[in-house]
């Protein structure tokens, strides 16, 4: 069974260490001790409490088929006469989007607001290091 560290669940949740803390000591995820005596949490628990908060987080009055929704901070707009590249910062990941410049207008899109990315794809390529 995969086990990750404190450090490493809280990394892939997108939040501190001190919140996974927090959340053994509510019970709302639990730990056993690795060969070396250190806390770890189980990948299936930690896939569990992922899904948990993120469709507690899900806040959005409109229906899609769209699974792949990142709401994040506006960092950077490129644009010129007719096509715009906007770049957010959505936890620890940065978005890339190319939209009309007339989009970027039309939305009142500005370094510092916040948005949405929605990602409906036909191809998601998935990568998982080598065991060493």
């Amino acid at each position: 069974m995969t086990q990750y560290r404190i450090s490493e669940a809280a990394r892939l949740l997108g939040v501190s260490d001190d919140t996974v803390r927090r959340w053994i000591e509510q019970g709302k995820l639990g730990t056993s001790t690795d060969a070396a005596g250190r806390a770890v949490v189980a990948g299936t628990e930690l896939a569990a409490l992922a899904q948990a908060v993120a469709s507690a987080t899900q806040d959005d009055p409109h229906a899609s088929s769209a699974r792949n929704r990142f709401v994040g901070l506006v960092t950077a707009i490129r644009a010129d006469t007719v096509m715009a590249q906007v770049d957010l910062q959505c936890g620890p990941f940065r978005v890339v989007s190319l939209m009309s410049a007339e989009a970027v207008r039309d939305l009142g899109l500005e370094v510092g607001s916040t948005a949405v990315a929605v990602v409906k794809a036909t191809t998601v390529i998935v990568e998982k290091e080598r065991p060493r």
